[in-house]
């Protein structure tokens, strides 16, 4: 059984610029099959941004979505955990502060993303969480 964030962990994370428009980074998160991205500036960890933030902070705006920046929709990165810390440490954190991923940063720089799934199918695979968060989409 897994102890440290490491080991859950989703890594190699996909990152976008805070000046990317919602448009790009939508296509971006489509084409690896995500949900969320990290926003860095100049390496380091700015935010995160989920495919809601893009709807219910950029789209809803309406416009030119071409000019609206993800910096400007992500949501600030409140929390964030290192590789080595505990799955209870990151489980704290998410309730803590009633986030559903936490992005996973070592030396400054991110490296992973651990997310409420990830750690429902460690500690309990039976749970209706972790069947959801391990089954395939359907898209």
């Amino acid at each position: 059984m897994a102890g440290k964030v490491r080991d859950i962990m989703t890594g190699s994370p996909v990152t976008v610029s805070p000046q990317d428009d919602i448009i790009t980074v939508a296509k971006k998160m489509r084409d690896e099959d995500i949900g969320a991205v990290l926003v860095t500036d100049g390496g380091g960890l700015r935010g995160l941004v989920t495919d809601r933030d893009l709807v219910v902070r950029g789209l809803a705006q309406g416009g030119d979505l071409t000019k609206v920046d993800v910096g400007g929709v992500c949501s600030e990165a409140t929390a964030s955990v290192s590789p080595d810390d505990s799955l209870e440490s990151a489980a704290k954190l998410m309730r803590e502060h009633a986030v559903r991923r936490l992005p996973v940063v070592e030396d400054g720089r991110p490296v992973g993303i651990v997310s409420l799934g990830d750690l429902a199918i460690e500690k309990d695979e039976e749970s209706a969480v972790a069947d959801i968060s391990a089954a395939k989409p359907n898209v």
